[in-house]
């Protein structure tokens, strides 16, 4: 029986106050994946982005915080994870800064890069943090779950705050929102969270780092362009030369004497299992929700203020999902956990994929709280699965590399999804634009379905109300197409890490460092 002395020492209230500091620049680096949906529209108006910059404005911040993430984490560990969320929290603050005032598209998504910089010093650092802060594992589970229901419902609460925002003020407002929160966090996070850091760090692998941020945005963009243009020799290349540079990261890792992050964990199906449930959801779920705010503004005709009130379920379907997974986990397996998730995330994702232009939007609702549900179940569990996997020492890098996971996925999904949909509306509308529309016109009408709007609203009423329906026909046909994509990689995803974890016990999570074997 232990003694009372051997007990872990329990956290005081400071602890749990410096979980409110740190959840709040977690909320706010997920928010920013999502946060322009709903102000895609108002920026399309102002900066007229092509196709490929629109796409570009969306997905760059997932990008480039997916680069870094590692390279971040990593150095975090070495020189103090306080002190790079301090660092995070003031590049991200100007980033945004930047954002607000952009006067072009190209402004735009530099300023997006920028933004992803900053999200990739700030998120590692606030789970790597609180897992220093808190040694009892009752009470480090229910911060880890307080911290994944901000990361996860983040990406809800952008869309929301993005259309209330927009109701009022211009869509910059939506990144200076941003900085009153990080010059909350400069002043407050000094006094309250206690500096943590690996105490014997080694130095850190600059060429790793060029290794990591060289695999993974080749990977990306390789992607990218195969799925927006098919196989061409440019992408192909690109995308192989991504995963030689993943190799040679790997590789490097396995030899160095401090390496950033230990790549034997893959190894652990604790550890694999969960990071590709984690990525494989948020892929998803990220895709799918850039499509559907789109679908209610546009095809629906719901303002940006009602669109984010509809989408209010979605943040309460990702909050049941955190609290069910940390209730019972302590008693039920992680397979059984994991791969219920992931079924309940693809049954949202197939009730979405029959919704049509005709359709109330609440039935848009239902199956997307179905989906954020499941992301609630699924990230809670794969992110405590892969800090109890990691060394205590090394939960910078772990954490980045669980983050990774799900900004690439969230990232890649908007990227997929989105040029899968783009893809399907282009070959829908191919010369059906009515023959009165000038050249130009037509072509902004095949493009995309804000050009189609934009059209309209330029032509005589019966021309208008026969190109929005074939536009409006023709989304629908991309919407339903990605979200059955959606519904299938999630569903198979959750056979196999229910496959993979089906050893794994509640009580061998709970020790945390004896999962080698599982």
């Amino acid at each position: 029986m232990a003694t009372t002395d051997s007990l872990p020492a329990r956290a005081t209230s400071r602890e749990w106050w410096g979980v409110v500091v740190l959840v709040l620049p977690a909320l706010l680096a997920s928010m920013d994946l999502s946060i322009l949906f709903m102000a895609a529209p108002s920026i399309s108006a102002e900066l007229a982005p092509t196709a490929s910059q629109h796409l570009w404005m969306m997905d760059i911040y997932g990008f480039v915080m997916a680069g870094f993430l590692i390279t971040m984490g990593s150095l975090g560990d070495r020189i103090g994870r306080r002190r790079m969320l301090l660092i995070g929290a003031t590049a991200f603050g100007a980033a945004s800064v930047l954002a607000a005032v952009s006067t072009s598209a190209e402004m735009l998504i530099a300023a997006r890069a920028l933004l992803g910089l900053g999200g990739a010093t700030l998120a590692p650092s606030t789970l790597s943090l609180i897992r220093s802060m808190f040694a009892d594992p009752d009470q480090r589970r229910s911060a880890i779950g307080i911290w994944t229901a901000a990361f996860t419902g983040g990406f809800a609460v952008g869309p929301i705050v993005g259309g209330m925002l927009l109701e009022r003020f211009h869509w910059g407002s939506v990144f200076l929102l941003n900085v009153p929160i990080m010059v909350l966090l400069l002043v407050v996070a000094p006094m309250i969270v206690r500096e943590s850091r690996d105490p014997a760090p080694g130095r850190l692998d600059l060429l790793g780092s060029v290794l990591s941020l060289a695999a993974v945005l080749p990977v990306i963009y390789g992607i990218k362009t195969m799925v927006g243009e098919g196989l061409q020799v440019g992408s192909v290349v690109t995308l192989l030369a991504g995963l030689v540079f993943a190799a040679l990261f790997a590789r490097r890792q396995l030899r160095a004497a401090t390496p950033m992050i230990d790549v034997r964990l893959f190894r652990r199906a604790a550890f694999s299992a969960s990071i590709a449930a984690n990525m494989t959801v948020v892929f998803a779920t990220a895709g799918m929700g850039f499509l559907a705010v789109t679908f209610i503004q546009a095809v629906l005709g719901y303002s940006p203020f009602d669109a984010a009130v509809w989408m209010l379920p979605a943040v309460g379907g990702s909050v049941l999902g955190v609290t069910a997974a940390s209730v019972l986990g302590r008693t039920v397996r992680p397979a059984v956990l994991i791969a219920a998730g992931l079924a309940v995330s693809a049954a949202g994702f197939a009730w979405v994929s029959r919704i049509g232009p005709s359709d109330h939007v609440g039935w848009l609702i239902v199956g997307y709280g179905l989906l954020t549900v499941g992301v609630g179940v699924t990230a809670t569990l794969a992110t405590s699965l892969v800090l109890a996997t990691a060394p205590p020492e090394k939960a910078g890098a772990a954490s980045a590399v669980s983050e990774t996971s799900a900004e690439f996925g969230g990232a890649l999904g908007i990227a997929a999804l989105g040029t899968i949909s783009a893809a399907i509306y282009r070959s829908a509308m191919s010369d059906r634009s009515p023959e009165v529309l000038d050249a130009e016109a037509a072509a902004a009408a095949e493009e995309t379905l804000g050009g189609a709007v934009a059209a309209a609203g330029q032509s005589p009423s019966a021309v208008a109300d026969a190109l929005l329906e074939r536009a409006f026909d023709a989304y629908a046909q991309g919407f339903s197409t990605a979200a059955l994509i959606g519904s299938a990689l999630v569903l198979v995803v959750g056979v196999v890490t229910g496959l993979a974890l089906r050893k794994l016990t509640p009580d061998e999570v709970a020790r945390g460092q004896d999962l080698e074997a599982a």
